[in-house]
C-alpha cells in the first residue's frame, strides 16, 4: 500500500537542521533533535517568565498554571494537571468523541467544516465535562477566547476578550481553591489548539478525495489510527515550537549560549532530523525512531498527551470511514508558533 502514502510537505518555514543559531529578532533557534531534548530537559533552559495580573484575569491565570510556572512553582502545579487527567480513562474519552462525531454527521448536511464543528467542540467539551466544568458547551466557547490570547504579547482587544472569558471559566469550574481551578482552565487551553490542530492536520493529510475514491484504492486501509495521528504529529505538528530562556551559560550542539539569552525550540525541524529519523520527509506510520518532540520532553512535557491522542482518535476514526476531503484551499490561522486550520471542509457520506 505504499502508493496510498500521503504526501506531507514541510510547512512553509520550517528551517532545515543544523546547529543553533542567532536569528534576527534575538533568539537562537534550535532545531535538531538531540539539540531540542536537550534544551527541553536541561534545567539551564527555562520556561520564560509571565507576568501575574489581578485574580481573575487573563494575566492571573498566565501567573497560576503550571505551563509558565518557575521551577519552584511548576511541580507543585503540574500536580493538579495530573491528578486530574489519571481520573479520566482514555479510552472512555476516544469511545465519547466517536459518539459526538458520528452524532454530528448524522445532522449534518452534505458539507461539514471539520475545525469548526469537530475539531474544536467536540474534545473541549467532553475534557471540560469530564474535568467538572457545569457547562462544557459554554466552557468550549470561553476557552477558545483564552486561548486565543494565552501566550504572551497578544492584541488589547483579545486580551480583553480573554479576560472576560476567564471570568466566565472561573464561575463554571468546580468548587476547588483559585490555584486548582486555574491550573483546570489551564488544561482545557492547552488541549485547545493543539488538539483541534491535529485532527485538522489528519483530515488534510489522510481524507480520501472523490477521484482517490473512485479509483478503488482504500488509501490507508489496515493502518491504525494511533500510527497515523503519530506521523502526522512528526511532519505537521500543530505546535510547531515552543520557547526558553538560558540562565547560565549553555552548551548546546557545539555553541555557547550566554545567560538570557532566548531560544526557540523547532519541533517541527527536530521532527524531520536526517539523524533521527531514516527518510525524514515518508509518510511511514508505525516507524522506529528517536521518539517525537511534539508534546514536549522532561519534567514539563504535556501532562495530557494520552487524552489528546484518544479524543483526536475517537474524531478521526468516524472521519475517515464517512468523510472526504473537497478541493478547498486550506488557510492555517496565523500564530507564531501554532499550525491550526482555520477551516477545513469535508463531503459527508
Amino acid at each position: 500500500m505504499t502508493d496510498a502514502w500521503p504526501v506531507v510537505p514541510p510547512a512553509a518555514g520550517v528551517p532545515a537542521c543544523g546547529p543553533p543559531t542567532f536569528e534576527i529578532g534575538g533568539a537562537w533557534w534550535v532545531t535538531r533533535h538531540a539539540d531540542v531534548r536537550t534544551a527541553l530537559t536541561d534545567p539551564a533552559f527555562r520556561v520564560p517568565a509571565v507576568d501575574t495580573g489581578a485574580p481573575g484575569t487573563l494575566a492571573w491565570l498566565r501567573g497560576t498554571v503550571s505551563r509558565f510556572s518557575p521551577p519552584e512553582r511548576h511541580t507543585e502545579r503540574r500536580v493538579i494537571g495530573v491528578t486530574a487527567l489519571s481520573a479520566l480513562d482514555p479510552d472512555e474519552l476516544r469511545q465519547e468523541a466517536t459518539r459526538r462525531t458520528a452524532g454530528a454527521l448524522d445532522r449534518a448536511g452534505e458539507h461539514l467544516d471539520v475545525m469548526r464543528d469537530l475539531a474544536r467542540p467536540v474534545p473541549l467539551r467532553i475534557l471540560a465535562g469530564r474535568l467538572g466544568f457545569s457547562d462544557p458547551v459554554a466552557a468550549g466557547t470561553a476557552v477558545g477566547a483564552v486561548a486565543a490570547a494565552y501566550h504572551p504579547g497578544a492584541d488589547a482587544t483579545l486580551v480583553r476578550r480573554a479576560d472576560r472569558a476567564v471570568a466566565t471559566l472561573l464561575a463554571l469550574s468546580p468548587p476547588a481553591g483559585p490555584e486548582v481551578r486555574a491550573n483546570l482552565i489551564g488544561l482545557l487551553v492547552q488541549a485547545c489548539d493543539a488538539t483541534a490542530g491535529l485532527i485538522g492536520a489528519a483530515a488534510h493529510h489522510l481524507l480520501a478525495t472523490p477521484d482517490r475514491r473512485a479509483s478503488g484504492v482504500p488509501p490507508l486501509a489496515g493502518v491504525g489510527t494511533a500510527d497515523l495521528l503519530a506521523e502526522v504529529l512528526r511532519l505537521d505538528p500543530p505546535v510547531r515550537a515552543t520557547r526558553r530562556v538560558t540562565v547560565a551559560v549553555a552548551r548546546l550542539g557545539g555553541r555557547d549560549l550566554p545567560p538570557g539569552s532566548p531560544v526557540l525550540l523547532r519541533f517541527d525541524a527536530a521532527n524531520r532530523d536526517p539523524e533521527a529519523f531514516a527518510e525524514p520527509a515518508a509518510f511511514r506510520p508505525g516507524r522506529p525512531g528517536a521518539g517525537l518532540l511534539t508534546f514536549g520532553a522532561g519534567e514539563r512535557g504535556c501532562p495530557g498527551d494520552r487524552h489528546a491522542l484518544a479524543l483526536a482518535t475517537g474524531v478521526f476514526d468516524v472521519l475517515r470511514e464517512r468523510c472526504l476531503r473537497t478541493d478547498a484551499a486550506l488557510r492555517h490561522a496565523p500564530h507564531p508558533t501554532l499550525r491550526v486550520p482555520a477551516t477545513l471542509e469535508v463531503s459527508v457520506r
